[in-house]
């Protein structure tokens, strides 16, 4: 709690300090950081981009990954939570353990360049194909969020690209949008049994984190999110979890006591409790359950993702959210 109410008052006094007209000054200040960035173009305000209290590449991507088979790996508790990608090639968990420190991780899944994606501050996880326009782009931390929200930038062009809707908001890339890829959220245990030939991220040789504990202790009991300056959703708890496929959502509430629910267009969404929560307890295994999350279309595993209220309304203002 004692790093929650840091970053509280760090973004309280970051918030005060920001000049009324900064957009000259932001403009100058990405262009000196990031040399490549086209800042003309440009689908935001930038007084939107705020510091995120740490400078490009503050928090390190990993960009060569490394992995063990399931039966080698030992340590991580029963309902820690991974994010899973699945195909002909095999199934591959990254665990919350790492992402958290690390926010993005590159990965080739069956031949296909995926970025793995996860903003604490949002809760929101996200896979993500790599290619643009036939190039594969590789990603960092650009040190700025807006909404809260991650911004990434991209090592070729240094657009930056906001996390939760896979857009291009500033640089030569603006007008794109990443397409996101089907991605499964649930606990360690149940990856393992239903992948015992699976292999999982480990943490990098260079990583220096307390892998398994979370700096954002008690966050998704906090009254308000951080580094967050727009409008509170109505009727809804701002850090209650929703489930958002596309820009429709479902409350994770509303969600255990209908689950399963099935759509009008073929989306079959189920709940099943046995997950820790990333944000809760320092040790992430001793964390509160929230659930699994499981979104399928004919039996098929769709993208989506968790996030919190707050940060859906913030990017969908207009969306459907069921409550």
């Amino acid at each position: 709690m004692r790093l929650v109410h840091a970053l509280i008052v760090s973004a309280v006094a970051a918030v005060l300090l920001m000049p009324a007209a900064a957009v000259a000054e932001s403009a100058r200040s990405l262009q000196k950081e990031f040399p490549k960035l086209d800042v003309a173009r440009s689908v935001v305000d930038l007084r939107e981009l705020q510091s995120g209290g740490v400078p490009r590449d503050g928090i390190p991507a990993i960009l060569a990954p490394d992995f063990l088979p399931v039966r080698e790996v030992t340590g991580l508790g029963d309902d820690e939570p991974v994010i899973f990608l699945s195909g002909s090639c095999g199934a591959f968990a990254f665990p919350y353990r790492i992402l958290i420190w690390h926010e993005i991780v590159h990965h080739d899944q069956c031949g296909l360049p995926v970025a793995v994606t996860y903003c604490p501050l949002c809760n929101t996880s996200m896979a993500f194909d790599r290619q643009v326009d036939g190039a594969v782009l590789s990603f960092g931390t650009s040190g700025r969020l807006r909404h809260s929200d991650l911004v990434m930038y991209d090592h070729q062009t240094e657009s930056l690209w906001q996390q939760f809707t896979g857009e291009a908001i500033v640089g030569s890339h603006v007008g794109k949008t990443l397409t996101a890829i089907p991605a499964r959220i649930e606990s360690w245990s149940r990856f393992r049994e239903e992948f015992p030939d699976g292999r999982i991220l480990v943490p990098p040789s260079w990583g220096r984190s307390a892998y398994g504990r979370t700096p954002y202790e008690g966050y998704d009991s906090a009254p308000s999110p951080l580094r967050y300056q727009g409008r509170m959703p109505r009727g809804i708890d701002p850090m209650a979890r929703v489930v958002r496929v596309g820009e429709r959502a479902w409350a994770l509430a509303w969600l255990r006591k209908n689950s399963p629910v099935d759509t009008s267009d073929g989306l079959r969404i189920e709940w099943r409790e046995g997950q820790n929560s990333a944000l809760d307890r320092a040790v992430i295994a001793r964390s509160k359950d929230i659930g699994n999350v499981r979104v399928t279309r004919g039996g098929a595993d769709m993208a989506y993702s968790v996030d919190f209220a707050f940060a859906y309304r913030a990017f969908y203002p207009d969306g459907e959210l069921v409550k």
